[in-house]
């Protein structure tokens, strides 16, 4: 199946559950830590500079928002989580929001989890790798900032995301980089193997 990127537009910012879509397009969920460059590299897939907002301060995605891709799929973007400088009830709301997402099964098509190459996933990607297993949807890692460590680091760094989120052997996870490209193609090629 072909698959337009260049053809994306924002669709609407979900705040509660009434306001996701319901068509019978697919969904592909990017999910990740607020200061994991969520934007950057749903941008990135895109070849856009700034469909989805880069914030200048973590945390600024508040709302699940839902770019329609070619008139084909849906791309969704959670907010991010695990950022400190959110009031309490402001991070519960956000857990409330994914929580509410994830609990309706129809959604989802494939989910994007979003980890930093660099460091072992925290307890937060942890949750987050559980809520996608239990989804018992497809999803994989895609692990960003890939241009900021060794070739050498490479293999040791993706065992160690592997190993910390006891990933299923069928999950790939996609050395990214937002900067430079890198796993681009192959996340594309993912998103649209299950388009299908």
């Amino acid at each position: 199946m072909e698959l337009n990127v260049q053809k994306a537009e924002f669709i609407r910012s979900a705040a509660k559950r009434e306001d996701f879509p319901r068509d019978t397009l697919p969904q592909v969920v990017f999910s990740g830590r607020s200061n994991v460059g969520k934007s950057s590299v749903i941008n990135r897939l895109l070849n856009r500079k700034n469909l989805a907002r880069v914030g200048s301060a973590p945390g600024k995605t508040t709302h699940i928002n839902y770019f329609l891709i070619d008139e084909k799929l849906y791309l969704v973007d959670l907010p991010g989580y695990g950022y400190a400088k959110v009031s309490k009830t402001e991070r519960a709301r956000w857990g409330q929001l994914i929580e509410t997402w994830f609990a309706d099964t129809s959604l989802m098509t494939l989910g994007v989890m979003l980890v930093d190459i660099r460091h072992k996933p925290t307890a937060d990607d942890c949750i987050m790798a559980e809520w996608f297993k239990a989804s018992g949807k497809p999803f994989l890692i895609a692990a960003n900032k890939q241009d900021k460590i060794k070739k050498s680091e490479l293999i040791p760094n993706t065992q160690r995301i592997r190993e910390t989120l006891g990933l299923p052997e069928e999950t790939l996870v996609i050395p990214f980089s937002a900067e430079k490209g890198v796993g681009r193609e192959e996340l594309l090629e993912q998103i649209i193997t299950h388009m299908a």
